[in-house]
């Protein structure tokens, strides 16, 4: 059952660090309803925020590899409330 969620990153070494996330944001962008992104120069920092829906063993497994990733700081969360699938 999907369920609405949202996915905050922190990206230091941008340069380094953004090819990496976006290919996992790739692999799991099926379930990605809006995405909102910002480089923040003066910090070199990226920064993206996520609307996902998907059932809590994909945002389990989506949140886990974005956290495995060096220089990514993550924050989410997801809803209580299951979506029409």
């Amino acid at each position: 059952m999907k369920r609405l969620g949202v996915v905050g990153l922190i990206i230091k070494d941008r340069e380094r660090t953004a090819s990496i996330v976006n290919n996992l944001l790739t692999e799991y962008g099926y379930y990605i309803i809006g995405r909102m992104g910002i480089h923040e120069k003066e910090k070199h920092v990226g920064i993206i925020t996520l609307i996902v829906e998907m059932d809590t063993d994909t945002f389990g497994a989506f949140t886990g590899k974005l956290g495995q990733i060096k220089n990514v700081t993550v924050c989410s969360s997801l809803s209580k409330e299951v979506t029409n699938e």
